[in-house]
């Protein structure tokens, strides 16, 4: 038995980057940072933080959320499968990618408090605005009914 789990809550570095497929699918990329505190040892010495950065990989309908609805800044839970590739750079030589291919994702940073989302609500028309909703869920590939449900 084998198991491949990811489980990280972290920050987005950078607004996702969508693309779609011939076929229509979304597939969008972004990074997020975890960080480890700083602490001292016994001995008086000082660790430093370290910050870690994880490329991730959405497919479909979380893809086009991510689009709609994560920004830079924003705290997100992020559960999937990790996943390395190589390919050969434009010298020959062979590169190898660590993503994370992710299943669920869970946006912590309430809708009106991210800067990012205050920009992206102040340039909405009052209608448009969606409900208020602290924590946001949604699975890899939402069926098309349940899309009408969400309540951003």
């Amino acid at each position: 038995m084998s198991v491949n789990k990811v489980i990280l809550l972290g920050n987005v570095g950078k607004d996702p980057d969508v693309r779609y497929l011939d076929t229509g699918i979304a597939v969008a990329t972004f990074s997020i940072a975890t960080s480890e505190r700083a602490y001292t040892l016994a001995n008086g010495t000082q660790v430093p933080e370290r910050t870690e950065w994880h490329n991730l990989v959405l497919w479909r309908g979380l893809a086009e959320i991510a689009e709609k609805f994560v920004r830079k800044g924003d705290k997100l839970y992020i559960e999937g499968k990790m996943k390395t590739r190589s390919y050969d750079d434009a010298n020959g030589i062979k590169r190898y990618v660590t993503e994370v291919f992710v299943d669920q994702m869970e946006m912590l940073t309430p809708r009106n408090s991210s800067p990012a989302a205050q920009q992206v609500e102040s340039a909405k028309p009052e209608s448009a605005k969606p409900a208020e909703v602290e924590n946001q869920t949604s699975s890899v590939e939402p069926d098309e009914d349940s899309l009408d449900d969400l309540p951003f």
